[in-house]
């Protein structure tokens, strides 16, 4: 089996949701190759794992056309967070569903149902798969661009975030991601109690 960084294995996508699920602090980065200025920030990201049979997960997996049957889990997913750049009053909170649905026996390469996208305000279909050191690449076509996306933990409370847009918005970014300190990798959050402290940028939410 192949080996994130540390000590940390992660054997399928499923097990890097469930990794993935708690309350998080995000410090982001991000290069706007148009403006040529680099913009950074922050939020408060929470994920909460979903059962296959979630109603929730079913109407995703027939809103996308794909057999339900399929589904071998998922998040709910809320965020909080304001841009630099943003005018007053001015901020950025969101939820999302995702379904995992693998396309091979080991659950490493498959697609990731989502109902509402971030770069474009409608449903969405990424392909995803891990590599060899279990990071998770997602590629998602929108009608206006395309994003590539990479997510890795450097342990069980850090994960690391790059991603690609190319198209209308094209932008370049970075992001450390740290595990609130009352959380643990598998204890669920119940809502966004914190505030985001620092100027803040997390518009992808998961």
């Amino acid at each position: 089996m192949s080996q994130a960084s540390g000590s940390l294995t992660i054997a399928d996508a499923l097990s890097f949701f469930r990794l993935s699920c708690g309350r998080w602090r995000s410090q982001r980065s991000v290069h706007h190759l148009l403006h040529r200025r680099a913009e950074a920030g922050g939020s408060l990201i929470v994920v909460e794992e979903l059962e296959p049979q979630d109603q929730r997960l079913l109407a995703i997996a027939a809103l996308h056309g794909q057999d339900p049957a399929g589904l071998v889990g998922g998040c709910w997913v809320r965020w909080s967070a304001s841009m630099a750049w943003d005018r007053a009053g001015e901020d950025h909170q969101g939820e999302s569903v995702f379904g995992l649905i693998p396309t091979d026996e080991r659950g490493r390469e498959g697609l990731l149902l989502r109902d509402l996208g971030y770069a474009e305000k409608a449903p969405a279909s990424s392909s995803f798969h891990m590599d060899e050191r279990d990071g998770l690449l997602l590629s998602t076509e929108y009608e206006t661009m395309n994003v590539w996306e990479r997510f890795a933990f450097a342990g069980p409370n850090v994960r690391l975030r790059s991603s690609t847009v190319e198209g209308l918005s094209n932008n370049a970014s970075f992001c450390v991601e740290t595990r609130c300190c009352d959380d643990t990798p598998n204890k669920p959050s119940t809502g966004l109690q914190d505030t985001v402290a620092a100027p803040a940028l997390s518009p992808l939410g998961w």
